[in-house]
């Protein structure tokens, strides 16, 4: 949600708080209606949950990502397994300790879409334009802070027992140092030092900018769309929440499909210490074809859709028990 967008908002609700709405309509909450102290302790929470559910995923989707054509890997239950077999559960979580730091970003993410679109509201109603807008500057803000957190997460997600992926190999056995080990995030965090100074730990900045904010930009008008066909699809009775479920994930799998080229890109970049966008896009052309800018694409999708059903369900809930008592009443859920 976890640069991909992390929490559902839905549009402003202009309205008279105090009237009854068509229930067919997707009512609305303000920003200003939440209870802030709860909003971003139950939403810290709540992302802590999705991450250790789909990082197996995101360490998949990276491995694929970064290896040549399919020779470790020939498909992400395949990899599954053999990180599975070769390191057990803690071989799942490579990195996930760095990660968890990301949670920073998130709470950026969504503080600055909500502002945004309240500020683009006063020149526009047009709720694709908000999207767009504040799903893009949401990005710029949260990926400036998670692509040094990136970095040092994919070079340990690439540790693996008897064979080198990444730029750089951490020192000693890897093996039976479980999930939490400070002493390879220190090795790792030197050797990127060393080799690029603090520039390299914004190795990537601008693929991931490419990546990340057409994907916001895209989830939202798609994950808007989906949930006003299903309101006209499903019964009056059917609760909102039910096709905010089913469109947030429908969303992040057609995001996923268009961006998916430049998150392939962005990985290499990364982990491979690559510093020309446009020659690691010819390098992986000529070596894989069309083909190759799919990478990790299946793994990509497995991990969204769960926890954008999560986000989707938790977040709106949260906005429900936000909501100041006066307005329950005007609202159909």
């Amino acid at each position: 949600m976890p640069g991909d967008p992390e929490l559902a908002v839905q549009e402003p609700d202009r309205r008279s708080p105090g009237t009854m709405e068509d229930k067919r309509n997707i009512q609305i909450i303000e920003w200003e209606h939440l209870d802030k102290k709860k909003f971003y302790v139950f939403g810290v929470a709540m992302t802590m949950m999705i991450r250790v559910s789909v990082y197996p995923f995101t360490l998949i989707r990276t491995r694929l990502q970064v290896q040549k054509g399919k020779s470790l890997y020939h498909g992400t239950f395949d990899a599954f397994v053999k990180i599975l077999r070769a390191d057990g559960v803690a071989g799942l979580y490579r990195g996930f300790l760095v990660n968890t730091f990301t949670l920073i970003s998130g709470q950026c993410y969504v503080t600055t879409y909500e502002l945004t679109r309240k500020f683009v509201a006063d020149y526009s109603q047009s709720n694709t334009v908000k999207s767009l807008v504040a799903g893009g500057s949401a990005s710029l803000v949260a990926q400036s802070i998670t692509v040094p957190i990136d970095v040092v997460s994919q070079h340990l997600m690439m540790q693996r027992k008897g064979e080198k992926m990444g730029r750089f190999q951490v020192r000693g056995n890897l093996e039976g140092q479980g999930v939490i080990a400070f002493g390879q995030t220190k090795d790792i965090i030197r050797q990127i030092l060393r080799a690029d100074g603090l520039r390299g730990f914004y190795r990537g900045y601008v693929a991931s900018l490419l990546t990340y904010i057409p994907n916001s930009a895209v989830w939202w008008p798609f994950y808007h769309f989906y949930a006003e066909q299903l309101s006209r699809l499903c019964p009056q009775e059917c609760p909102h929440i039910v096709f905010q479920a089913i469109s947030g994930p429908l969303a992040a799998a057609t995001a996923s499909i268009l961006t998916n080229p430049m998150d392939v890109i962005r990985t290499r970049v990364q982990v491979e210490g690559k510093s020309s966008i446009v020659l690691t896009f010819r390098q992986l052309m000529a070596e894989e074809g069309p083909w190759g800018l799919m990478k990790g694409l299946s793994a990509r999708i497995i991990s969204a859709t769960p926890s954008t059903i999560v986000i989707v369900v938790g977040y709106e809930s949260l906005k429900k028990l936000s909501l100041r008592p006066e307005l329950v009443d005007s609202r159909h859920w």
